[in-house]
């Protein structure tokens, strides 16, 4: 976990650091309890009533997950998403204190602001989770979002903002055994891995069906 002071002070260590491994237990997890949210709420895409919910864990420094939003994701928001069939949340998984970082950034400023700067920080990862000086890259990333050098301070001190985010983790660690990102749940049933649109269709299109 990270504290107020190293948040901004990220190092290159800090950066690899990651998980320990967890056993990768039962594939099904309770539906009411993989809909309770987080301390800071969940943000959601896509019509109340749909059939199908997708739950995202993910770290906005995993490649894989950034190879899924950069390709995968906008497929499925155009296909199910925006049609009304999927719901989809994405919660956050920091495997590290810069993704840390990062979904803190993409939480401070509202639920508005919450998707566009992930998908954001998902597109441009190669500029900045990658960069020699990664919190620098990261908080320029945000000046391109409209966060001062100020804001961007302020909110990777904000301990509350921290705990929240942490207690997302957490929760999934123990409650859901996510071990990796992405874990997808798909009307509570667990996927691991970058999934293909053409995976996802032959999850889905079956539970549209039933």
């Amino acid at each position: 976990m990270i504290t107020r002071r190293n948040a901004i002070q990220l190092t290159a260590a800090g950066m690899l650091a990651v998980l320990p491994s967890l056993p990768s237990w039962a594939q099904n997890v309770s539906i009411p309890d993989l809909a309770e949210a987080g301390p800071l709420g969940d943000v959601v895409l896509g019509s109340p009533d749909a059939k199908v919910t997708i739950v995202e864990y993910a770290s906005l420094t995993c490649t894989h997950c950034g190879a899924f939003h950069k390709g995968t994701y906008p497929e499925l928001k155009k296909r199910y998403i925006d049609t009304g069939k999927v719901r989809f949340i994405l919660r956050e998984f920091p495997l590290d204190p810069l993704a840390t970082a990062g979904f803190m950034l993409a939480r401070c400023d509202g639920n508005s602001k919450y998707y566009p700067i992930t998908e954001f920080l998902f597109e441009q990862q190669r500029t900045w989770a990658f960069a020699d000086k990664p919190l620098d890259a990261l908080q320029q990333m945000m000046r391109q979002a409209g966060f001062s050098k100020d804001r961007f301070e302020s909110c990777l001190r904000d301990q509350k903002l921290l705990d929240a985010v942490n207690t997302v983790k957490q929760r999934a660690s123990d409650t859901f055994k996510v071990d990796s990102t992405p874990t997808f749940f798909i009307n509570g049933q667990r996927y691991p891995g970058n999934l293909s649109i053409q995976k996802l269709e032959s999850i889905i299109e079956p539970m549209l069906q039933s």
